[in-house]
């Protein structure tokens, strides 16, 4: 039996234990590449937020008090479910987010390397003894924050919510995941089924699909102490002004506007896979996509001329039914401000070397040459299969243009002397560099996240950064006899 059909899911939300009908109603998961339904799915409102928050609350307490062994056996059985149920979570990655086969592959192998690296955090030291100047014992201890809010985006939902679900859940903490309503089965109702069938006990996990109402219930929610969310940068910006005024902890990974550097000494056919890969890989529609590449003038027109041919070659379509290289953006808004971006910059004076056209959901990939740097295209974050490439005089000018942007999310450098790579690299404010690849990277046991506009550091990845993040530091003392003072 698979995950969903061994619960009554359809048009429920996954709260305090168990399926049921949420407060808003319900409504059509679409598959983006037919536009038919493919279920209905539960909606929540602020009144399911409050329910949830008072369980997870309870919840908690229990599940923290576990022996360590047991919590971390819980997600390494999570870890197992993801290749056991393997076809039916990349069915549904495939037709409700649109990803290609190969995309939805990634995820699970991800999701899954996310449970076993947080299944090692419950036996990690929780704190540390201390030096003190007064006869008693001084310790720092690592506790659970509580409650955990995780809001996690549409376009990679599997891998954007694990990141944060399997170490707070590891760490001691309750979680209420609420997955965008657009792909809420695949990054909501099957992460739940998950953390089900590995013995997660009742109200630790909850799912609930909703829209902004939602998001700001889980923020000014007294039970709920961090925020963990993954979107975009406007609304991000909002998310943590509110977190702020309720003094919740709030994590953000936002957007991103990355730059490819291809340096004078760049091998250009190795340049231009790398360049294909990292702005048309599933859409375009991931925070680290190459947005601008940045191009010296000597490998400058050969570069366009091959990355404009690999662009036209590549199969867009349905990748349910068909071998494609991209699938379906997720929606008609999406689509349309992708349009009109690429409209906006080629009036502007980019010119089109490939693509710029649409059909239903499918956008062709498309190339964007003799971009202007104030070039809706170049400057603001497009989210789509669209590369932009911006002519440069040298290695400098590369990294002032790149370190111009107002996100710092990832950055590639293509050049034969490493050395000098790393050298520009140092020049740009980023959370991640790749020396030789392209800027969409991600591994479960390394620290991610972005600076400036792209988010609040490294929130994400890695055993720091996850107790760091999901963690509370209580300083404790302890004397043998009372202490005297003077009065």
């Amino acid at each position: 039996m698979t995950l969903l059909d061994a619960v009554d899911w359809q048009g429920n939300v996954f709260k305090a234990g168990s399926w049921q009908p949420g407060n808003a109603g319900d409504y059509p998961v679409i598959e983006p590449a037919t536009g038919g339904e493919l279920g209905r799915m539960g909606l929540a409102d602020s009144s399911d937020v409050a329910a949830a928050a008072a369980a997870a609350t309870e919840a908690q307490r229990e599940w923290a008090a576990l022996p360590h062994p047991a919590r971390a056996a819980v997600l390494r059985r999570a870890g197992d479910l993801w290749a056991e149920h393997a076809e039916e979570i990349s069915g549904w990655n495939v037709r409700e987010v649109g990803a290609v086969p190969g995309m939805a592959g990634f995820s699970l192998h991800v999701a899954a390397e996310e449970c076993y690296e947080a299944s090692a955090l419950p036996s990690r030291p929780i704190g540390q003894v201390l030096p003190s100047e007064e006869p008693r014992l001084s310790m720092v201890q690592r506790m659970p924050a509580g409650v955990v809010a995780v809001i996690a985006p549409f376009n990679v939902p599997i891998i954007l919510g694990i990141r944060s679900v399997a170490p707070a859940l590891a760490l001691g903490n309750a979680v209420i995941l609420k997955p965008d309503p657009r792909t809420a089965v695949t990054g909501g109702a099957l992460m739940a089924r998950i953390f089900e069938e590995a013995g997660l006990p009742p109200g630790v996990l909850q799912m609930l699909p909703g829209g902004a109402e939602v998001g700001e219930a889980l923020i000014t929610d007294p039970a709920v102490r961090v925020v963990s969310f993954t979107g975009s940068t406007g609304v991000g910006r909002r998310i943590g002004e509110l977190a702020g005024r309720h003094l919740t902890r709030a994590h953000l990974e936002l957007g991103g506007n990355s730059a490819l550097l291809v340096l004078d000494d760049a091998d250009v056919e190795a340049a231009v896979n790398l360049a294909a890969w990292g702005s048309y890989f599933h859409q375009g529609q991931i925070c680290m996509t190459t947005g601008r590449h940045l191009v010296a003038d000597a490998v400058y027109d050969d570069f366009v001329e091959a990355l404009a041919a690999k662009a036209a070659g590549l199969p867009v379509g349905d990748p349910a039914t068909a071998e494609v290289a991209l699938g379906p953006v997720i929606d008609a808004g999406q689509r349309d401000k992708i349009h009109g971006l690429v409209t906006a910059s080629t009036d502007g004076g980019a010119r089109l070397a490939a693509g710029g056209r649409y059909d239903e959901l499918f956008y062709s990939p498309t190339v964007l040459a003799d971009v202007p740097l104030e070039a809706p295209a170049f400057a603001e974050e497009v989210f789509g299969p669209v590369a932009p490439v911006t002519r440069v005089g040298s290695a400098e000018e590369a990294a002032r243009l790149a370190a111009s942007s107002e996100y710092g999310l990832s950055l590639g450098i293509v050049t034969k002397d490493v050395m000098r790579g790393l050298a520009v690299a140092e020049q740009i404010p980023t959370g991640i560099v790749h020396i030789n690849d392209q800027t969409v990277n991600d591994e479960a046991n390394a620290p991610f996240g972005g600076v400036r506009a792209s988010g609040t550091g490294s929130r994400f990845g890695g055993a720091e950064a996850n107790v760091e993040a999901f963690t509370e530091t209580r300083w404790i003392t302890m004397r043998g006899e009372p202490a005297r003072y003077p009065f």
